[in-house]
């Protein structure tokens, strides 16, 4: 049985549309119950429009305030472990629409490679442009990228093991854990998917792309209405990304490259850099508290 979990922030008609992608995906035969269900964690709880939506096979989970990406995965996922351990959990954006038999493919893919334990799918744009096809890590130098084309193993492959994934279309077998698994709460927004998969990839668990599930995303559709704290965010979980996973000099390097970067186009582009800089105090915040 398949969950799906997305997290609404004042989304209500991406997740209607969301939720009609899901119905023509199993070919209009709709889920018979709440033991399969669309989960949305509603993370703007003065949007009384998602309500709405609430039916037999669509619970909605307040969440008590805007606590970002990965907390409100962690509500839904404890949710769905509580009630179904052995169950396929599907976190999905809400700007994200499944093509027709995707659901079949990932309950194909799992019966077949029963050993994968976290599982992302290829990623297209509206426009057909490919946007994700595997996460890399240069540890050495802090890199963390997005692969944009199909590396031949994954074309010919039924799935290829990765670095990590995205957390805009991620597949979780919960058959794999003996606790429901978790995001790190330390994260509001952007690399909390990167943590997540190094994190279990560390205990031993199988991180895996496939080519054969794929989904259109409609890109920053939501968070491109708030560039300023999008890049704020981001920097604040890139720097805490590299203290838990490189090495210090490396950590080092690329605070003093994004600080120096920052003071630099502070007149030429002062919003983004003082964005920036916002996210770099803030993560000088974190480790005032920790001492």
């Amino acid at each position: 049985m398949i969950y799906w979990i997305t997290v609404n922030y004042y989304s209500t008609e991406l997740i209607q549309r969301l939720i009609d992608s899901i119905v023509e995906a199993r070919d209009g035969a709709f889920l018979p119950s709440i033991h399969d269900a669309i989960i949305i964690i509603n993370n703007s709880l003065d949007d009384q429009s998602i309500y709405k939506l609430q039916s037999s096979n669509i619970l909605i989970l307040d969440s008590p305030k805007n606590i970002g990406f990965g907390r409100a995965c962690n509500i839904g996922l404890n949710w769905v472990y509580q009630h179904d351990p052995q169950a396929l959990v599907w976190l999905i954006n809400p700007d994200v629409i499944l093509p027709k038999n995707s659901l079949v493919k990932a309950t194909d893919f799992f019966e077949k490679n029963p050993h994968i334990s976290l599982l992302g799918t290829v990623v297209y744009t509206a426009n057909g442009e490919l946007e994700f096809a595997g996460g890399e890590f240069i540890r050495k130098t802090g890199k963390i990228a997005e692969l944009k084309s199909l590396s031949q193993e994954l074309q010919t492959e039924s799935y290829v093991l990765t670095d990590w994934v995205s957390g805009c279309s991620l597949l979780i077998n919960l058959k794999k854990f003996n606790h429901s698994p978790q995001f790190d709460e330390d994260y509001f927004l952007y690399y909390e998917d990167f943590d997540f998969c190094q994190r279990y990839h560390q205990q031993g668990h199988l991180i895996a792309l496939t080519h054969e599930i794929q989904v259109i995303h409609q890109t920053s559709s939501i968070t491109g209405q708030y560039p300023a704290l999008k890049i704020q965010q981001s920097i604040y979980s890139y720097l805490l990304t590299l203290e838990k996973y490189s090495d210090q000099k490396v950590l080092f390097y690329r605070l003093f490259r994004i600080t120096f970067a920052s003071l630099f186009s502070l007149i030429r582009d002062p919003e983004v850099s003082l964005s920036k800089l916002k996210g770099i105090w803030l993560y000088f915040q974190r480790l005032v508290k920790l001492k």
